[in-house]
């Protein structure tokens, strides 16, 4: 879930109600990730005047862990929060730090870059102090490093 453009929390909790009572119906997410908009080079970026920093994307992590509780993952967003925030987001409900991305196109196009090795991704999840694993889409274990 993008936020941090137009919404107001009103309209947050009313896509968390949304896919909550989706996965209760039919069980079909695996993770939910939260990510922040990026104005670069979009139509909002004039009108988007104010940057919510860090302390929103924790907020949303530890609201996203503890009201989507039938969400078996909640993925930290590297990709879209830096990676000294994807570490942080494993202490407050992130479970997945997520992978390397192949041709991410949305933060591309707003000019917002982050890219990651495999080797870095383990090294940063253990100094956030826990156990790398490589896994699958459908979260099958294939590695413990």
């Amino acid at each position: 879930m993008m936020y941090g453009h137009v919404e107001t929390p009103e309209d947050i909790l009313d896509h968390l109600d949304a896919i909550r009572e989706l996965q209760d119906e039919y069980a079909g997410f695996t993770a939910f990730v939260p990510w922040s908009f990026k104005p670069g080079n979009t139509l909002l970026e004039k009108w988007i005047k104010h940057y919510q920093g860090p302390n929103a994307y924790l907020r949303m992590l530890g609201v996203s862990r503890l009201y989507l509780d039938n969400f078996p993952h909640i993925q930290a967003s590297w990709f879209s929060e830096g990676k000294r925030a994807g570490q942080i987001a494993l202490h407050w409900g992130a479970d997945d730090f997520g992978g390397t991305l192949f041709e991410e196109n949305v933060h591309a196009a707003a000019d917002y870059v982050n890219k990651i090795t495999v080797d870095e991704i383990v090294t940063l999840i253990r100094e956030a102090g826990f156990t790398p694993v490589q896994r699958t889409t459908e979260y099958e274990l294939l590695k413990v490093y």
